[in-house]
């Protein structure tokens, strides 16, 4: 059992303007099929930049505090209690922010298809990933085309 009000975190971010911290609910439970984070999210913080998923769904639940949640349909405020489906593809694209002046808790459920592709769209680039394996992490820019059969023999 763990508790989503628990300050024993397993990871966090410190890069300015990005700062969280998380429990990796699912992964501490024994999920192979959900994943589940919780956040807590500093005053003036964004939990990632704004992406779209082209794998996983992700669903929002905020706990404690208020965040901002930014999608194509521009941004609105989320109090505890509320719920957001971000469905996979541009329709489903988002960033979670922190404009309050207090704390925000908040956790993100994910289907966990693997591989994911995400794109960014502020920046332009995509990222890869893949757990099986070794696994891959790769970060590209997304505006670079190679032809398919490039430096093939």
């Amino acid at each position: 059992m763990e508790n989503v009000f628990s300050t024993d975190f397993d990871q966090g971010n410190d890069r300015p303007g990005y700062r969280w911290d998380r429990i990796r609910l699912g992964r501490h439970l024994g999920s192979e099929m959900l994943s589940g984070s919780v956040y807590l999210l500093p005053p003036g913080e964004k939990s990632f930049p704004y992406h779209i998923h082209h794998a996983n769904e992700e669903l929002l639940l905020v706990l404690e505090g208020t965040v901002i949640v930014r999608t194509p349909g521009g941004e609105e405020p989320a109090i505890p209690g509320d719920a957001m489906l971000f469905r996979r593809g541009a329709e489903g694209a988002h960033q979670v922010l922190n404009r309050s002046d207090e704390p925000a808790r908040f956790i993100m459920f994910s289907t966990l298809v693997d591989p994911e592709i995400a794109e960014y769209p502020d920046s332009g680039n995509i990222g890869v990933f893949s757990e099986a394996g070794a696994g891959l992490y790769r970060y590209l820019d997304g505006s670079a085309e190679r032809d398919y059969f490039r430096g093939e023999p």
